[in-house]
């Protein structure tokens, strides 16, 4: 799925937290969805565990939902199921880059494991790598990590698991080779992604924390003698950062990741392009991204270009929040999913305190606004256009919503193909459900 093309409409998770959250407006063209009613979780009785096990070690195995440490995976010694039901849904994210001598017959052996298995979602292979996002019961979900464990070539990936409270967060299953992992503008190929020293240096989510507050901080003392050799480069879109994003990070003029041109711009000064004008020999820059893949693949690009200082978060956001909670995050996750955006609670519940609810909603309130009215929003709800031709996401007030019947502006309103005005936070199905109905007789 083309990241510009995954954006619907922002979940209400029945776990959320009930506080204002960092948000802004964007223009997204894309369907919405109708959430299923949500599976309840609970944890298991230890008498009732099965014997699925993962090969994980360390004390982050007895946390909730960490894998991927890196470390030697021989021993069975981690539990996920002390987390999930076998049949609870989770959404499965990883990536990674080796080579893969015969990719279209990798792609018919994981379709041949996968057979008889319920697992939705985009699996990608090529002479590169594997990228992957699936959903599924956690049974099945896991039973194709464990298998994918066995071959030395996936032994360390870090996997990343969530909830999907509404079951399935994709509506079939893609497993195939592709030439590009991920879209770029000119392809990927020709990009050195199995050559680790071409991508940046990886810092662990503790390391992360402790540069974003160590700059914080040297900022904060000396706002006229601010940290000029240090840049926080958001690589995704506009309106994923709308959604939530670091502190001091800038918003990137991005709608689609394959247009991305950071640090690719003349060297005169270009205000959209963080890296224009900065010393590509003494500046650090630090590289965040959802779950790590498109910092890795442009961290290339970036190195090519002369970039020397260049870091990235490993795991990315996702990783972030699951080990050290929203210390120095605004906002919630986008995920491209149908669920589409995650709180911080989703990753590390046990840290949303009500001390760290207080703080989030000062540092927060003051950004999450209606595109029609301006008026401050207490609520996170995006909606996408009622106009079946606009599907404008954005966000909007009730008051709003009523007043343009679903609409983003007046003149939608006028449109000869409207859906109806869905009551409170329903969402619409895709929007290629409605595109060749009769929608004056909807």
């Amino acid at each position: 799925m083309k990241c510009c093309a995954a954006v619907h409409s922002i979940l209400s998770l029945p776990f959320s937290i009930s506080f204002t959250t960092a948000i802004t407006t964007s223009g997204v063209k894309n369907g919405a969805w109708a959430p299923k009613p949500p599976i309840v979780i609970r944890k298991k009785r230890k008498s009732e565990r099965g014997a699925l096990l993962l090969s994980l070690s360390t004390r982050e195995c007895r946390q909730r939902l960490r894998c991927g440490c890196g470390l030697q995976l021989s021993s069975l010694e981690c539990n996920w199921e002390e987390d999930y039901e076998d049949d609870a849904f989770v959404v499965v994210n990883f990536y990674r880059f080796v080579f893969v001598k015969d990719p279209e017959g990798e792609v018919a052996k994981h379709l041949s494991f996968l057979q008889g298995l319920d697992i939705h979602g985009r699996i990608y292979l090529n002479e590169h790598g594997i990228n992957a996002q699936y959903s599924g019961p956690f049974k099945d979900a896991i039973a194709y990590v464990k298998w994918l464990r066995e071959d030395h070539r996936f032994s360390e990936v870090l996997f990343q698991i969530s909830p999907a409270l509404s079951g399935h967060a994709f509506p079939r299953l893609k497993l195939r080779y592709k030439p590009s992992l991920v879209q770029l503008e000119g392809g990927i190929s020709h990009l050195p992604l199995l050559d680790q020293s071409m991508r940046a240096t990886p810092l662990t989510p503790s390391q992360w924390k402790h540069r974003l507050e160590e700059v914080n901080e040297n900022d904060e003392a000396s706002t006229q003698n601010s940290n000029t050799n240090f840049v926080l480069l958001d690589v995704r879109n506009g309106y994923e950062w709308d959604i939530g994003h670091f502190h001091g990070a800038q918003r990137p003029n991005v709608d689609c990741f394959r247009s991305t041109s950071f640090g690719l711009s003349p060297s005169e000064v270009n205000v959209s392009d963080p890296l224009a004008c900065v010393d590509k020999e003494n500046t650090d820059v630090l590289m965040y991204c959802t779950g790590g893949i498109r910092c890795d693949i442009y961290s290339t690009i970036l190195r090519q270009r002369g970039f020397k200082n260049l870091y990235t978060l490993k795991g990315g956001v996702s990783h972030y929040l699951e080990n050290e909670g929203p210390v120095e995050w605004v906002g919630n996750l986008f995920v491209f999913d149908s669920r589409l955006s995650l709180p911080p609670s989703a990753y590390k519940p046990e840290v949303m305190t009500e001390a760290s609810r207080e703080q989030d909603l000062s540092k927060n309130g003051s950004f999450a606004r209606c595109y029609i009215c301006g008026s401050q929003l207490s609520e996170l709800r995006h909606r996408n256009c009622a106009n079946i031709d606009c599907n404008f996401l954005f966000l909007c007030c009730m008051s709003c919503v009523n007043d343009l019947r679903g609409c983003c502006c007046l003149r939608c309103t006028h449109a000869t193909r409207l859906r109806p005005v869905l009551p409170g936070h329903q969402r619409y199905q895709k929007w290629h459900y409605y595109r060749d109905l009769d929608l004056q007789s909807i």
